[in-house]
């Protein structure tokens, strides 16, 4: 019913890490940097703090990060982000076609336009000529807040639904990368509705193998967007569309990783890798699950091992309930107790908690 993916690759030159789309390859993730970068051309110091961020996603489980250009400082700034690391990054462009071609002099591993607003088709030339020349993949974004004017018109007399006039609008874009002879093209057509956005994946899905990068846009606050996009991703992808991933949060770029990593872990797209189960906490409180959670999981979640680690609160969820997991802990009072496959292992005093776990993971 749906139509098999085509290859698209981004990076893989320059030292820039190659990733695979499309085909039988795994969906990988994205996210979005979101501070500006205009500052770091000149400042070593800031340089470093990207760099050293950008190395905390990847350990999360982050394919490939998009950077807002707005301005030729941010295209030069981000020209130097990619030298220096292995992460494929994508440059965001809007309306001004020569910050795409000013971030084609650096190891930008894809370019991000909406051709609605760049402008004539010599502009858009201009920009595949660029990322032919380079070796560098395109993604054609769409939303339901750029639509052309006449399909606009067409929802508005409710000839069309506005998922059927995205995924139109989308087919019109490809066309004309068709026409130019250029198929390293990823579609994106994003609506803030779960529904919009299920359907305009699914009409494009039919007719065209372009790989489709999928996400709610504006999806909202943390628990609001991980509903949506979950809802929308767990129909698509059991569909067998969507080769990329984000999801969309009014939240860090760490919390998107996280979120999108469980959403493709819990629909058997993406394997291995340390899984966390805790529990909720109630009024037995014997052990401040929601500290050590907090305190653990970017490391847990960075860490290449392939096990189940549970953290309870009292003896009650304890060995018990989570005696499936290769590691766990669970407190009462001043004690905590670690146990392995529901066995006991270790009892300590509470203070001496993080030290015990850290020892007993270091183990596995």
């Amino acid at each position: 019913m749906y139509r098999t993916p085509r290859i698209v690759t981004l990076g893989g030159a320059c030292g820039v890490r190659s990733v695979v789309m499309g085909g039988n390859n795994p969906v990988t993730i994205q996210t979005m940097w979101k501070e500006g970068i205009a500052n770091l051309t000149g400042d070593s110091g800031a340089l470093r703090s990207v760099l050293e961020r950008i190395s905390v996603m990847r350990n999360l489980g982050c394919d490939i990060i998009r950077f807002a250009v707005p301005d030729m400082e941010s295209a030069r700034s981000l020209c130097l982000i990619a030298a220096n690391t292995e992460m494929p990054l994508v440059a965001d462009i809007h309306f001004d076609y020569r910050l795409a071609l000013e971030c084609l002099k650096g190891p930008v591993a894809a370019i991000r336009i909406n051709p609605g607003n760049i402008g004539s088709r010599e502009r858009v030339e201009a920009v595949v000529n660029g990322c032919k020349e380079k070796g560098c993949a395109i993604r054609i974004g769409v939303n339901t807040g750029s639509l052309p004017s006449d399909l606009e018109h067409k929802v508005e007399l409710k000839e069309l639904t506005r998922a059927e006039a995205l995924a139109q609008t989308a087919l019109r874009e490809a066309e004309v990368f068709d026409s130019l002879d250029f198929a390293n093209v990823v579609v994106s057509m994003k609506a803030s509705s779960v529904k919009e956005t299920v359907d305009a994946n699914e009409a494009f899905a039919k007719v065209s193998d372009i790989p489709l990068h999928i996400g709610v846009t504006e999806a909202g606050p943390l628990i609001g967007g991980i509903v949506k996009s979950t809802l929308a991703f767990s129909t698509l992808l059991n569909e067998g569309i969507g080769s990329t991933i984000r999801v969309s949060l009014s939240s860090s770029p760490e919390n998107e990783i996280i979120a999108g990593r469980e959403i493709l872990h819990e629909c058997g797209k993406r394997e291995g890798g340390v899984s966390i189960v805790s529990c909720p906490r109630c009024g037995r409180i014997g052990f401040d699950v929601h500290s050590f959670v907090d305190r653990w999981q970017n490391e847990l979640l960075g860490m290449k091992k392939n096990i189940t680690v549970a953290v309870m609160g009292c003896v009650v969820n304890g060995p018990g309930e989570g005696k499936h997991a290769d590691l766990g802990i669970a407190g009462g009072k001043d004690k905590v107790i670690i146990f392995k496959k529901g066995k006991i292992v270790r009892t300590v005093d509470a203070k001496d908690a993080d030290k015990v776990f850290r020892e007993e993971l270091e183990s596995l």
